[in-house]
């Protein structure tokens, strides 16, 4: 796998597959998982893919044959409420609980992918849904932007806002070329993309305005 393939899987291994486990964990053995979790954070953050190592070579030691960008994609629908607190806001105003909903929304439609992507049919529909689901997303964030304070905030916010639009339209791209090639793996890591930028407005909002 590429550096560019490898890139959002990467970083959402941990969000995705790693703590859903861990909370897993929690309800048997409160003080393993707790001890687990901080030595794989620490090791993440100290080694950036340490996760996405531990999991690839998982994998390979069981010898599946599995697409690690789709597993991911297609495991974003099932992350719980519990396993959303990092990018879910908490202020009360209705655009930020708007933000936390139309976020959660497009990356559930974006984990469908893998399912629908042979139906040419049923997939169409979706990409419709994904549209819609980003000018959504886009009108909230928008929204937002008085409720940030200082200017800095609201820079880095439009940021967030630039480089979401910039993975949007290169899904777009990639959309076209899948119908023209039929690399659906191309798809499944654009999607990874949209999903972490999404994360990234949601981390960016967080910081700047709780």
């Amino acid at each position: 796998m590429t550096m560019g393939e490898r890139e959002p899987t990467s970083s959402l291994v941990l969000p995705v597959i790693l703590r859903p486990i861990f909370t897993q964990l929690e309800r048997r053995d409160v003080g393993a998982a707790q001890s687990l979790r901080s030595a794989i954070l620490k090791s993440e953050q100290n080694n950036p893919g340490f996760c996405y190592d531990l999991v690839a070579s998982i994998v390979r030691r069981a010898d599946l044959n599995v697409n690690l960008n789709e597993a991911v994609l297609r495991l974003q629908g099932n992350i719980t409420e519990a396993d959303l607190n990092e990018y879910r806001l908490t202020r009360t105003e209705e655009p930020f609980q708007e933000l936390n909903r139309k976020s959660v929304a497009l990356k559930v439609i974006l984990s469908r992918i893998p399912d629908e992507i042979n139906d040419r049919k049923t997939f169409l529909e979706t990409i419709k849904e994904i549209a819609s689901a980003i000018k959504k997303l886009l009108d909230v964030v928008n929204e937002i932007g008085s409720f940030i304070p200082g200017v800095t905030g609201k820079q880095a916010v439009e940021q967030r806002k630039k480089e979401f639009v910039k993975y949007s339209k290169k899904f777009s791209t990639t959309l076209k070329e899948y119908f023209k090639e039929g690399q659906p793996n191309a798809v499944f890591i654009s999607a990874l993309f949209l999903i972490r930028q999404t994360n990234q407005i949601m981390l960016t909002v967080k910081s700047k305005c709780e």
